[in-house]
């Protein structure tokens, strides 16, 4: 790729062709899973908002409540979102004075709550799953079935790698 193309391709925000083919592979996959990542995110987030009038995080946090009909923990939330504990209490709270979710505290434990969907938050969400459903399909339309097998596979042995790491943490450096 010549240095304009290069040039081209990163005012396009498409960082990893931007790089030299001399570049380390390892940082040019990683820049083009972020760059899909971003992708795929933006126009999620866009559509939920223009379709729906929602935003990913609550509507993300509805689909968990779903998958857990017994209710889910404050603490169990922010891990399957990977959010902090404090940005879910208040997606909680705005959730549930819309009447979309209930929280519920456990008994002889005052500082925990399960929250679960009402129903009318169950409704809103059966409204959203299969237009969402759709948007996610049209964007891997690109990919045959078995293609998106074989990426899926290996996806799931890089997540494998990633978490074997030997212990490592954010501030460890190799």
């Amino acid at each position: 790729m010549s240095d304009a193309q290069r040039q081209d391709a990163a005012a396009r925000g498409d960082f990893e062709t931007a790089l030299a083919d001399s570049d380390l592979l390892e940082i040019r996959v990683w820049l083009r899973l972020l760059t899909c990542t971003n992708l795929v995110e933006r126009r999620i987030r866009r559509n939920l908002r223009a379709d729906f009038e929602i935003t990913l995080p609550r509507f993300d946090l509805l689909a968990q409540l779903q998958r857990a009909p017994e209710g889910l923990t404050m603490g169990a939330l922010s891990r399957r979102l990977m959010v902090s504990n404090g940005n879910v209490t208040g997606l909680i709270e705005r959730l549930a004075g819309e009447g979309l979710v209930e929280r519920q505290a456990i008994p002889g434990d005052r500082r925990t709550q399960v929250v679960r969907l009402t129903a009318a938050g169950e409704r809103a969400l059966v409204k959203m799953l299969p237009i969402h459903h759709r948007w996610v399909a049209a964007m891997f339309a690109g990919l045959d079935r078995d293609e998106m097998t074989t990426l899926l596979n290996l996806l799931a042995r890089l997540k494998l790698s990633l978490a074997d790491d030997g212990g490592a943490t954010d501030g460890d450096r190799i």
